[in-house]
């Protein structure tokens, strides 16, 4: 396989990932993309103060509550970029909250800049982490 066909192969993962997110597929559909030894860095933001690792139970999970607090939530991609067995991705997140957050009342959108880098293995994510900014709700 060429390094260019990985680095799209890449892409393509981590885009139909995305996908399954904004589809609010269940945790077992979610699961497929996860590497058995992945780890998620998620680093301080608007709504979460201190950097939190995340294994595949707890990304699982995660999702799974994400439920009870956004009904909708989309990815619109900024860029996209592949080195070797890493994606680079920077994205407008848009969130429509199931329940009041801050300023902003249920059914109203929250809104962040993310950028994330995603280290691939075996054909699934394997490291991740996110860096969030938040536009204000407060």
């Amino acid at each position: 396989m060429t390094e260019k066909t990985l680095q799209t192969q890449n892409k393509e993962l981590v885009i139909n990932f995305l996908k399954a997110i904004e589809n609010r597929v269940d945790t077992a559909e979610l699961s497929v993309y996860y590497h058995d030894e992945v780890e998620q860095t998620e680093y301080p933001n608007a709504l979460v103060k201190n950097t939190v690792l995340r294994d595949k139970a707890a990304l699982l999970e995660a999702a799974e509550r994400g439920k009870n607090v956004i009904t909708k939530e989309t990815y619109e991609i900024v860029s996209l970029n592949a080195v070797d067995n890493t994606v680079m991705l920077e994205c407008i997140w848009k969130g429509t909250l199931a329940i009041p957050l801050g300023q902003l009342k249920a059914g109203e959108q929250l809104i962040a800049h993310f950028a994330q880098f995603y280290t691939l293995k075996d054909g699934k994510i394997f490291r991740q982490k996110n860096y969030d900014c938040f536009e204000p709700f407060q």
